[in-house]
């Protein structure tokens, strides 16, 4: 060490220095010579190769590399020496000793002589397989939760606090017509009439008032005047940049909610006349009473039946029975105002509950109900003309009544001595 000079011993220390950075920088450096035969590679190549340097160098790149991924490289390689361009790409090929492939984002730039022609390549790659693979699972995880909340039955979304859609499965994209890169990004009142968009926003901004999952029914009218239900749930979420946003499932539940409604209205409703049923009379009859015991008002109820009726269904049939019960609801129905509740709460025995209405009044309403089907002959039967006649009893309420029934009760009452008095009358007890 003595006999060599100081600066050959500096020059070789850098060297070793130099060659200890390359070897520790994290990516894989070489160079190549015209015939792309490696002339270096410091030890993350050689480690990938499974080789020592004195055996790489000389070697080409089909020694170590499966085809056909070995010829892009050469391609990559070729544009360096032909055209003398600085090359960057992405690289990936399959090793030949374990079939293991790998992605590289290479650099590769031509190196010249002392003449500046060119006489090899300096490459440096970075290893980025695990990333790539990162990019690729997230890549069909996307796809595949894009392939469940696009098919299922259910309108997805997601809002932030300045009501921008920040996410949209295609159902609730196709609802506005739209596709899901068009809606986000856009605020809610630029996608729907403002009313509709401010009725759906309540939900949301309980949910970032309270922090806590919300759900609700929603209701919206579409511009085609169509009512539409949604049973909504919207959860909290903050992302991953602080923004704090609402997620909304939205389930239509229009055909579910007219259903319910047909449901209940035919648990109230006479099949056959179509006027409410016993059932409802009953409990309109008893909310009623109570509103009038608070109020200090007045009821009055008046019960119809139609005189021998049994003689027309044993004389003419039952459906000329079930005609003469559906034409005379008719006639009823004209004589009574919006507020008076008609209901049929027997075989041929009909029902009217009068809200406010005192005696008088409900006695004159019954006289014209009786002399309106006096005046009446029942339609579409050409067997005879019928003109049947019909019975009524009329009671008011009364400051002794303990409940609607003694109201009922009187109502009957008069109706059965209507009956024993010739019939074709009013009664009133």
């Amino acid at each position: 060490m003595a006999d060599i000079p100081q600066s050959q011993q500096t020059q070789e220390i850098d060297i070793r220095t130099l060659l200890g950075v390359v070897n520790e920088t994290g990516a894989y450096i070489y160079t190549k010579d015209q015939q792309g035969c490696y002339t270096y590679a410091n030890q993350l190549v050689l480690d990938l190769f499974d080789i020592p340097l004195s055996e790489l160098l000389g070697k080409t790149d089909r020694d170590f590399i499966e085809e056909p991924s070995v010829i892009a490289l050469e391609q990559n390689d070729r544009r360096v020496f032909t055209e003398g361009l600085s090359v960057e790409c992405e690289e990936k090929y399959t090793l030949i000793k374990n079939a293991r492939t790998h992605v590289f984002v290479s650099v590769k730039k031509p190196l010249r002589d002392g003449k500046g022609n060119i006489s090899g390549l300096f490459g440096v790659s970075t290893d980025i397989t695990k990333r790539k693979r990162l990019e690729i699972d997230a890549h069909e995880e996307k796809e595949f939760l894009d392939a469940i909340l696009n098919n299922v039955d259910a309108y997805i979304f997601m809002k932030d606090k300045n009501r921008v859609f920040r996410y949209a499965n295609s159902k609730f994209a196709q609802l506005y017509g739209l596709d899901t890169s068009q809606l986000v990004g856009k605020k809610d009142t630029e996608i729907m009439n403002s009313n509709i968009a401010d009725d759906l926003w309540i939900l949301d901004q309980k949910v970032f008032d309270s922090n806590q999952k919300q759900t609700g029914e929603e209701v919206v009218t579409t511009l085609e005047g169509e009512e539409k239900r949604y049973l909504t749930t919207k959860i909290p979420l903050t992302l991953n940049d602080g923004t704090r946003t609402s997620i909304g499932i939205s389930t239509d539940i229009t055909e579910l909610f007219m259903l319910k409604e047909e449901l209940q209205r035919q648990a109230i409703t006479d099949a056959l006349t179509g006027l409410y049923n016993r059932r409802y009379f009953n409990d309109q009859c008893e909310r009623e009473f109570s509103r009038c015991r608070r109020n200090t008002q007045t009821m009055s109820i008046i019960i119809i039946d139609i005189d021998y009726f049994k003689t027309i269904n044993d004389s003419y049939g039952h459906p000329v029975g079930d005609l003469v019960l559906k034409q005379v609801s008719t006639i009823y129905k004209s004589c009574l105002r919006k507020e008076n509740i008609l209901c049929r709460i027997g075989g041929e025995e009909f029902a009217v509950l009068l809200p406010d209405t005192d005696r008088y009044a409900a006695q004159t309403l019954a006289e014209r109900i009786r002399q309106e089907q006096e005046n009446t002959h029942i339609s579409g039967i050409q067997q005879a003309l019928i003109k049947p006649t019909i019975s009524l009893g009329v009671s008011s309420l009364l400051e002794q009544d303990n409940s609607y029934n003694d109201l009922l009760g009187r109502a009957d009452r008069a109706l059965y001595k209507a009956k024993q008095q010739g019939r074709n009358q009013v009664c009133v007890l």
